[in-house]
């Protein structure tokens, strides 16, 4: 997240974490927020109680600010040697 508050200056990046049975409680779930774990840009949840990649994020934020999407990253060493 540190890097793509860095890429987009426009953009907030809070992070918040609690332990695991602050976000099983009663009080929790009444706030109406995504499951833990969770990313949320804008009021729009990308990924609630699962891991998310950098390239799915950083899609939505480009489409929040009206950007183009970016290429995703070459991902492992054969992809970095052959370009697939």
């Amino acid at each position: 997240m540190p890097r793509l508050g860095g890429k987009y200056k426009d953009i907030e990046i809070e992070v918040t974490s609690k332990p695991v049975a602050e976000y099983q409680c009663d009080e929790y779930f009444e706030l109406e927020l995504p499951v833990a774990p969770a990313v949320m840009v804008g009021d729009e949840i990308v990924v609630e109680g699962s891991n998310v990649t950098q390239d799915e994020v950083e899609a939505v934020i480009c489409r929040c600010l009206g950007l183009p999407q970016p290429e995703p990253e070459k991902k492992g060493i054969l992809g970095r040697l052959f370009g697939k």
